[in-house]
């Protein structure tokens, strides 16, 4: 697709989401590296460093499940850029934090920072993915699925960049002065915010909050997929995978946070061309299907498993670590590019925002399974029995899968 097949105000707008939507997530991936390495050094076990993450993920299932129709009735410009503002706000926060205070103190200052952070990364997300489907119309089914691969794919990559800074932040500069870089970049993106229309997604009637638990079969359905989903990579990636590669292989963070990186980096890439390499209809153009997303994830399921298979049968952890992420990142990318397409492609245009935050919901409360259960396994059963769990959320997102039916074209 040329940039000539939008208007040149929609393609405007576009270019301006996705700028803070990049901007954004820099820092996001660059927090949570931060977080997790900084913490970990400071003596914190596997599962105290998910506890640092719970209110991230509690409050972006809240976020998500209220965002979708508190942007349905101010407009998503200001969602948007309300999401920026309160990352600013948690990274001044953390910045604020004293390493004399107590243990318990200091986590329950970084969790409630973590909640803001939380708060932020779904208003952003939320805003941005709904603001896309108002730029490309959902009757150009090859387009749609085209532009949010560019937008997720690019997101993905730039969280993998912001691994790198984070590592790279945090051992070159310290800890304090790496947030407040971050919230400097972050206050330059935010005075850009008056440049979308102020009304983008706005319905323009009062919507009952019945409504928010009112959706269709096919929403729900495929929400319940995006949950296990989500849960399974973060059930291995999270926590266990970066302190499995520092405590046990002995990693320094630069490498860790490399590794990741370049792991994301990759993993974006793939989204991003997710529409050229799936397979074309008749027409010559890729429209996925229900049938599309079930090949994808039932391919999944075997990948973490044979990881586990591999690590218990003795095989180097940074060999059998490796090759399998390669292609549990490629599948997974795949999955989650049609996924991204799908949730709009059953969507309505007055119901964008509202069905959107409402998907996004699952996929945070995913990501809150996968981050709690990620430290407690690696705890517990090491990193192969993450691997196990992971294989099961996603066996179990394949079952859901089968029941959905093929979008409107």
């Amino acid at each position: 697709m040329t940039a000539s097949s939008l208007p040149t105000a929609s393609l405007r707008n576009y270019a301006i989401i996705t700028a803070a939507y990049w901007g954004f997530t820099i820092t996001d991936g660059a927090l949570r590296m931060m977080v997790l390495l900084h913490f970990h050094v400071l003596g914190y076990s596997p599962f105290e460093i998910a506890m640092l993450f719970l209110f991230y993920e509690v409050f972006g299932v809240v976020t998500n499940f209220l965002g979708g129709w508190i942007g349905s009735q101010i407009g998503l410009r200001q969602t948007l850029y309300g999401g920026i503002a309160l990352q600013i706000f948690a990274l001044l926060m953390l910045a604020g934090l004293n390493p004399a205070w107590g243990v318990s103190t200091q986590v329950g200052y970084v969790m409630v920072a973590q909640a803001f952070s939380g708060i932020a990364k779904d208003l952003t997300k939320m805003s941005s993915k709904s603001a896309i489907r108002l730029v490309v119309p959902r009757e150009a089914s090859s387009r749609l699925f085209k532009w949010v691969a560019v937008l997720t794919g690019s997101k993905n990559a730039l969280k993998g960049v912001g691994f790198f800074v984070g590592a790279a932040l945090l051992q070159t500069i310290g800890f304090v002065p790496a947030l407040l870089v971050q919230a400097a970049l972050l206050a330059v993106i935010f005075v850009s915010g008056g440049l979308l229309p102020a009304q983008m997604g706005k319905i323009g009637q009062k919507v009952p909050f019945r409504q928010l638990f009112s959706k269709s079969r096919e929403i729900n359905i495929l929400s319940a997929a995006r949950f296990f989903l989500f849960g399974s990579r973060d059930v291995w990636f999270v926590v266990a995978l970066p302190v499995f590669l520092y405590e046990v292989l002995g990693w320094r963070f630069m490498q860790v946070g490399s590794y990741m990186a370049i792991w994301v980096i990759g993993y974006g890439i793939v989204q991003f061309l997710a529409p050229q390499l799936l397979r074309r209809d008749a027409s010559g153009k890729v429209v996925p299907k229900a049938s599309t997303i079930l090949f994808w994830t039932s391919l999944l399921t075997v990948i973490p498993a044979a990881i586990a298979l591999a690590l218990g049968s003795g095989v180097r952890g940074d060999v059998a670590v490796t090759g399998g992420l390669i292609i549990f990142g490629i599948v997974f990318a795949f999955n989650s590019a049609v996924h991204s397409y799908l949730v709009l492609a059953y969507t309505e245009d007055r119901d964008v925002s509202l069905n959107v935050g409402f998907y996004y919901m699952a996929n945070s409360g995913g990501r809150l399974l996968g981050t709690v259960t990620s430290g407690l396994f690696f705890q517990w059963f090491g990193l192969g029995g993450c691997l196990w769990v992971s294989s099961l959320f996603v066996l179990l997102a394949a079952l859901i899968t089968t029941r959905l039916p093929d979008p409107k074209s």
